[in-house]
């Protein structure tokens, strides 16, 4: 069964190709430097400095096992030249009972909504993906029904 495509910005790729090189290229030589040295030290099974080495080694590894899985199915998505309806991509301001937001629509892997990244999975992102500006959307959340007046898009 093929595995799901990963919609990420261009933004978004860039940085899990920064994060992979440095899991490969910084951390993971310096983890293997701190086991060679805390092994010198003598008995393992009472080697705090050992055990935690081991632990952020294998946190490591599996980061960068995950992002080169995700890098195999990423397919990388850009505002395609429609800067007026909300797509991958889009910056839009929003208002909401008189509060005005700004955020950016992104894929999963790239979602941080303290920082302003809304995913497409999301229900917010998918209630908001194809609108326009001045469109009115209502969103179901947990707290009830929650109206979107959508200021702009960019």
């Amino acid at each position: 069964m093929p595995k799901k495509e990963i919609i990420i910005t261009s933004e978004g790729l860039l940085k899990l190709e920064a994060e992979l090189k440095d899991l490969s290229q910084v951390r993971r030589p310096e983890i293997i430097s701190r086991i060679k040295t805390a092994k010198e030290l003598g008995d393992l099974s009472e080697n705090a400095e050992y055990t935690a080495a081991k632990e952020e080694q294998s946190f490591i590894e599996g980061r960068i096992q995950e992002i080169e899985e995700i890098t195999k199915h990423v397919k990388v998505v850009a505002n395609g030249g429609h800067k007026d309806v909300i797509s991958v991509g889009s910056k839009i301001t929003i208002e909401i009972e008189g509060d005005t937001d700004t955020f950016e629509i992104v894929g999963s892997t790239e979602s941080d909504p303290a920082n302003g990244k809304i995913s497409t999975d999301s229900p917010v992102g998918q209630a908001l993906l194809g609108h326009k500006a001045k469109d009115v959307v209502k969103i179901s959340t947990p707290d009830g029904a929650v109206t979107y007046k959508i200021v702009s898009v960019s």
